[in-house]
């Protein structure tokens, strides 16, 4: 039988915009309480102004992930207002696509940063919580990059490479507490992010949407708690 969202308290990074936006919606109408953090603060106004509509409890935290102490701070906020984590979602990401050569070494640095340290010190800073309680999930955003790295995408394909590392080392140390660790490697999702989009008038019923990585997610949360997915890749029917 699948498990009930309602009640939850879910932490969403990346929230403010793309499929970190959509997941924290998709939860929200699950009936879970969902936290924000991003970096922009009017972005997280709005997403959580639409959950506060749904009717469950919201907080958002501006934030950098890559900061640990920031990444501390905006967890604090979020539990003291909404309760201890039962879910979490490391979607926050950044990108940069260029030939290796062409890659300077702050921009090499900051993609490692954020998409690889950040997802470190925002599990590192919630993880407690779960052991604590037995139980919980934890879902990482990786990439098909991170399966398979292409031409000038060197920093980009490392850190997700990383993740699945990380999430597949985390999962096994974790599993005897009852928390699941779940990587996710979605191909192109239209959401801004990246150099390339298709035409706004044919990308809504013809490619991947974040609403599509969002419903994914929430039926991966409701599996019963004794089964999960350790790693699974979502595929646009259509590539662009």
């Amino acid at each position: 039988m699948a498990q009930s969202l309602t009640g939850k308290v879910a932490i969403v990074t990346g929230g403010g915009k793309g499929i970190g936006r959509a997941t924290a919606i998709a939860l929200a109408k699950e009936g879970a309480h969902v936290g924000l953090i991003a970096r922009t603060e009017a972005d997280l106004k709005e997403v959580a102004a639409e959950i506060e509509a749904l009717g469950v409890l919201t907080e958002y935290a501006a934030a950098d992930v890559s900061s640990l102490e920031q990444v501390e701070q905006a967890v604090e906020k979020l539990t003291d207002k909404l309760g201890t984590i039962d879910i979490l979602i490391n979607n926050a990401g950044v990108g940069k696509h260029a030939p290796f050569l062409d890659i300077k070494p702050e921009e090499w640095s900051h993609v490692l940063d954020v998409n690889l340290t950040g997802m470190f010190n925002v599990t590192r800073t919630v993880l407690p919580q779960m052991i604590e309680k037995n139980g919980g999930d934890i879902i990482n955003i990786s990439s098909s990059s991170g399966l398979r790295g292409t031409s000038g995408s060197a920093a980009y394909s490392a850190s997700k490479f990383g993740v699945l590392g990380m999430t597949e080392a985390l999962s096994q140390e974790v599993r005897k507490h009852n928390v699941r660790v779940f990587a996710l490697t979605p191909s192109k999702v239209v959401t801004g992010f990246g150099s390339r989009q298709p035409e706004p008038e044919e990308s809504k019923e013809k490619f991947m949407q974040p609403e599509d990585i969002a419903e994914y997610m929430v039926a991966q949360l409701k599996l019963h708690p004794r089964i999960f997915i350790p790693t699974s890749s979502q595929w646009a029917t259509n590539p662009f």
